[in-house]
């Protein structure tokens, strides 16, 4: 089910949000090969690969066989040779070879060896990783600084990361304190100074103290961006402030996070895009959407993924 939270951010997705304004070049497939176009829609990289993911630190991940890194020439730097491969994130992605996870630079070399069961992005200096059945943090030597100890484990965001300690959920600091306790069924990452809790079968939101400021009423939410968060009230999705107050009124069938003033919803089972005002400012049309990064959209009709600009024209369709 589309736009439902996991254990982590999709690194995909969070790459290309993150990296595409420095990166400029977007993965296309033409005739199940995989290639890069640029912001203008002319291909710039032949397509040839078996899968690839955004561009970050200059680098994307892409399959021949296994998995490698080539540069925005489309030159392979990095030799496939992994089983799995993430964007980079903070000058380091995490690798996947033989069941082990670990860590390499942009140079293809391991900064820290494959040794976890699993491993998630650095972000503000730490990264989750799974030993046997329980999530600690490391540091960017590969040194344990937070002892696996946890259920669950997330990214930190505004200095603060959601853990599950059993069946709960609450806050630690980065050395590892505990700083709002565990009594959440489900809490997920901070944003905006707010993250969001799941208590009696119901969504709401804490700040950073751990006080709820938005009473639990929502079955479902995503996170604040620019002041405004999706949230489901029966089957319908509108976005309120941090008040709670709902500024766009509940109509849609799905929705998703604002990014560069636009935020995708779905109505009639299609996939469009509102401005702020709840105003359509293209009109649902499509299979699937991501959000807008440096002013394009990816947005798929049936199994074909094409680039949309901010006035709906299309940068790369999807019949190409």
């Amino acid at each position: 089910m589309k736009k439902i939270f996991v254990l982590m951010l999709s690194t995909l997705v969070v790459s290309f949000l993150e990296n595409a304004h420095a990166a400029s070049l977007y993965p296309v497939m033409v005739n199940d090969r995989w290639g890069f176009v640029e912001k203008s829609g002319n291909l710039v990289v032949n397509p040839q690969f078996e899968q690839a993911d955004a561009f970050s630190s200059g680098l994307a991940a892409v399959r021949l066989g296994r998995w490698g890194y080539v540069d925005k020439s489309g030159k392979i730097v990095i030799n496939p040779q992994f089983d799995k491969a993430s964007p980079f994130s903070d000058g380091m992605a995490s690798v996947e070879l033989g069941g082990r996870f670990g860590y390499i630079n942009t140079d293809g070399k391991y900064a820290i060896n494959p040794q976890f069961d699993a491993a998630y992005p650095f972000v503000e200096g730490r990264a989750a990783v799974k030993l046997k059945h329980d999530y600690g943090y490391i540091d960017k030597t590969g040194t344990l600084v937070i002892n696996p100890q946890f259920t669950e484990a997330k990214e930190f965001s505004d200095g603060l990361a959601s853990v599950r300690l059993g069946k709960l959920s609450g806050f630690i600091d980065p050395a590892g304190k505990i700083v709002i306790n565990p009594q959440f069924e489900k809490a997920e990452s901070f944003s905006e100074g707010l993250a969001a809790v799941y208590v009696a079968k119901r969504w709401g939101f804490i700040d950073k103290t751990g006080k709820i400021v938005i009473n639990p009423q929502f079955e479902n939410v995503h996170r604040f961006v620019n002041g405004l968060a999706p949230t489901q009230v029966g089957k319908l999705w509108g976005f309120v402030d941090s008040s709670g107050h709902f500024v766009i009124n509940p109509q849609f069938d799905n929705a998703g996070a604002f990014s560069e003033g636009l935020a995708e919803v779905r109505m009639g089972g299609r996939w469009g895009f509102i401005d702020k005002t709840g105003k359509f400012v293209i009109n649902p049309q499509f299979d699937d959407s991501e959000p807008f990064a440096d002013g394009l959209a990816r947005v798929k009709i049936g199994r074909k993924i094409g680039y949309v600009d901010a006035t709906g024209k299309y940068v790369w369709n999807p019949a190409s």
